[in-house]
């Protein structure tokens, strides 16, 4: 079952990529008193991801948080070496916490999977922004197959 605005995250391990190497953090945890726009996307170094999604984050990170939001997280089914690589690579900095949820864990939790086998990926993220409020889902944008709309730093700020 899909998660809808109302729903608290599912609590279950993700690993965060820092400079000292990966960290494991509960979700439960991360997202605990604060308010964050997250966005999942099907893979670090894809097309789309690294053409439009990941930097429109960055670009608009800063005009994120000035409307009230505490920490701006990029998710993705890689492993932590992988989703470091990539934040280094598209220079986030200090803007965007990466997230790796190498096993799928959170994605199938909140119902975001999708078999993206025929183009040699395996189980990943679907691609959808989502605003969270001490662990609560206010806002869930999930795109449709192939698309790149709901789910940019654009229109998650006109939510916020």
């Amino acid at each position: 079952m899909t998660i809808k605005v109302g729903d608290k995250l599912p609590n279950v391990t993700l690993t965060q990529a820092t400079a000292e190497g990966p960290k494991p953090v509960s979700s439960e945890e991360f997202f605990k008193g604060r308010k964050v726009a997250l966005f999942a996307l099907p893979g670090a170094f894809t097309p789309t991801c690294s053409a439009k999604h990941l930097p429109g984050f960055k670009q608009l990170s800063q005009d994120i948080k000035g409307k009230g939001v505490d920490v701006i997280a990029c998710l993705s089914v890689n492993d932590a070496f992988v989703m470091r690589a990539w934040g280094e690579d598209q220079a986030v900095g200090e803007d965007i916490v990466m997230l790796a949820d190498g096993g799928a864990e959170f994605t199938k939790a909140v119902g975001l999977d999708f078999d993206a086998s025929k183009f040699g990926m395996g189980l990943r993220s679907q691609r959808y922004s989502m605003i969270v409020e001490d662990g609560v889902v206010k806002e869930l944008n999930v795109e449709a197959p192939g698309e790149f709309k709901v789910s940019s730093a654009e229109y998650l700020m006109a939510q916020l």
